[in-house]
């Protein structure tokens, strides 16, 4: 009796599966990644002054040139620029607290200089304050808007 599996039945259905796993996983890759991440710029000084700052862009946002000053504050560290396109990146100042990266531009939240700056797609949060996003606009945060307590990472939530 003729079961209707034969080694030619079986080896197209394997094919096939492969076929349509590769088409699906690099379909979600796409739609993860085709934004893009966060691109921050760390500044250790800016103007004549020296306040360190972050330079916020995220092109799929139409985001350029989000400027968040931190007066009072000094920076020892050099300046850099940190694409967030990939988890546990290092950054030239302050702290890494959460990052989602899972579908990008993803939300990534920072500790500096005692301020909590959080980066959402649908807005910014400084201090757990809302700030809506503005291409070109400047924040500034001084030493008296720092939380009453310090900002920590979620429990369970490990930088290395």
């Amino acid at each position: 009796m003729n079961s209707g599996f034969n080694l030619r039945s079986v080896l197209l259905f394997f094919v096939a599966v492969l076929v349509l796993y590769g088409l699906v996983f690099y379909g979600i890759e796409h739609l993860r990644e085709r934004k893009g991440g966060w691109m921050v710029e760390f500044q250790a000084a800016t103007g004549p002054e020296g306040i360190p700052s972050l330079v916020v862009s995220q092109p799929s946002l139409a985001l350029t040139n989000v400027t968040i000053l931190f007066h009072g504050e000094r920076a020892t560290n050099a300046p850099g620029r940190v694409v967030f396109d990939r988890v546990r990146q290092p950054v030239p100042m302050g702290r890494v607290l959460y990052e989602d990266l899972t579908f990008l531009p993803g939300v990534v939240t920072f500790e500096l200089f005692g301020h909590e700056v959080e980066l959402l797609p649908r807005t910014l949060v400084a201090n757990q304050r809302l700030i809506p996003w503005r291409s070109g606009m400047t924040l500034e945060l001084w030493p008296t808007n720092k939380p009453a307590i310090l900002p920590q990472p979620p429990k369970g939530h490990r930088r290395v």
